[in-house]
């Protein structure tokens, strides 16, 4: 696969493989230089970034709670 860069310095990422990636309009790239390669990375903190703060505990004082109440009864997390 190819991809020219524009006059600006910009790519358009085949379909592919954006496809392949999960890559749509805002998606954050990591750029990093390895020797004379670019390599792009999909920035998983950005989606967890984005998702922190939008879900509510509704009728739970606390995330450990609301995780006690949903496993099943004797379920245990102790090994």
């Amino acid at each position: 696969m190819e991809a020219t860069v524009a006059e600006r310095g910009q790519i358009t990422l085949p379909k592919a493989v954006r496809d392949a990636l999960g890559l749509t309009k805002g998606t954050l790239l990591k750029v990093e230089l390895e020797g004379n390669r670019i390599v792009l990375r999909k920035s998983v903190d950005d989606a967890v970034s984005r998702a922190r703060g939008r879900f509510r505990l509704d009728g739970f004082e606390s995330t450990d709670e609301a995780v006690r109440a949903i496993r099943a009864p004797g379920e245990s997390s102790e090994p």
